[in-house]
């Protein structure tokens, strides 16, 4: 059989403007390159509680149960649902965009009686809808988006909305993938059961983390379970058996991943959440007007746009996915474009992380003017 031949490894240089992954920063780069450590080493060990400690920072909460599963994102989504739903459950699914619709999908997976209430894409729940939707059933839990991807759109009232859930004895879950780091997340005095998060968006980090918390009730309603957890691998109690005291062996999970997601958590820290909020808003403040100054405008209302992930309003008689090829072919720019009815409607442009910065923007503006 003949031996396989291939050239070095050799790709390209992009900037990363698209709705994740961002940009990796140097410094998680060069953490990258540290060498790699067994997933029980004592120092690896240590590293995991200076992430525990990072990432409560950032949620701001207390959890003991606050980790990072081996996954992206979506190993989140589903571990927050298959730990807490057991089959026959009432569900409520809150859906104003294309992630909302996943949760529900898993939820059903779950065997969980779902109940969907819809928002058209770049609209979002107000406090009233939610608590009208909550009053039909006894529900188990709801679950809703934070920071919707496909749109760009943050579900504003949190924490009533979280108060609505347990004055009718729901538990709420959080999708904090593409807020988390990017807009305050306050876990716990938003009275959150379960968030999870991303390591790829606002992070700083590569993908393939995937940052989780649960509360003690939410702790409790698990280990208190009728029915054994579907998932071996994301079982959260097993989970914190790893990461905990006892350091049970789970499953072999990345060193190299954990260093970077370490060091992004470190960045942020450095920088004060406050300060790097502050940040993003200044820059997309400057993407926005430079947007508007070209006639393609946010689809997103100002009052509940996000500064991390702006969707633009394509203009008439441009062909959005031939402009986006000519960004990452002429300009090794990468943008998005929209989900579902908004494909061809609105392009996605993501300022997360290490992407936030004026000088993405100013190239992004003048090759976008030069384009249309």
């Amino acid at each position: 059989m003949t031996i396989p031949q291939f050239p070095d490894l050799n790709p390209p240089t992009r900037i990363l403007l698209g709705p994740g992954p961002g940009m990796t920063h140097p410094r998680v780069m060069r953490a990258l390159t540290a060498p790699t450590l067994g997933h029980l080493d004592p120092e690896l060990l240590k590293i995991y509680a200076e992430e525990q400690e990072l990432l409560r920072y950032l949620f701001q909460t207390k959890n003991e149960w606050t980790f990072a599963l081996s996954g992206t994102g979506t190993s989140g989504m589903e571990a927050a649902l298959t730990n807490l739903i057991e089959p026959g459950d009432d569900v409520l699914s809150c859906i104003h965009g294309y992630f909302g619709a996943r949760l529900a999908e898993i939820a059903e997976r779950q065997s969980a009686h779902v109940d969907r209430i819809e928002k058209p894409l770049g609209q979002i729940f107000s406090l009233e809808e939610i608590e009208s939707a909550l009053k039909k059933k006894k529900y188990k839990l709801m679950t809703i988006i934070h920071a919707e991807t496909s749109t760009g759109a943050e579900q504003l009232h949190i924490k009533e909305i979280s108060a609505a859930a347990h004055k009718h004895g729901a538990l709420i879950v959080l999708d904090t993938v593409t807020s988390l780091g990017g807009i305050p997340v306050k876990i716990d005095e938003w009275d959150i059961d379960m968030a999870y998060s991303g390591s790829q968006k606002n992070l700083g980090a590569p993908s393939g983390l995937a940052p989780i918390t649960a509360s003690p009730h939410a702790r409790e309603v698990i280990e208190k379970r009728v029915k054994s957890i579907s998932s071996f691998y994301l079982n959260l109690k097993q989970y914190a058996n790893y990461w905990g005291g006892a350091h049970a062996y789970h499953h072999t999970a990345s060193a190299s991943l954990h260093f970077a997601l370490r060091e992004g958590l470190r960045v942020i820290a450095e920088e004060g959440q406050e300060n790097a909020f502050a940040r993003y808003r200044a820059n997309a403040e400057i993407l926005w007007s430079g947007l508007e100054a070209l006639g393609v405008p946010p689809f997103i209302p100002l009052e509940y746009r996000l500064p991390s992930l702006t969707t633009a309003k394509v203009p008439a008689g441009c062909d959005p996915h031939k402009v986006r090829a000519q960004l990452l072919n002429e300009y090794n720019i990468e943008i998005a474009a929209g989900f579902g009815a908004l494909k061809d409607e609105v392009w996605r442009i993501g300022l997360m992380g290490y992407s936030s910065r004026r000088e993405n923007i100013t190239l992004f503006l003048a090759a976008l003017k030069e384009l249309i």
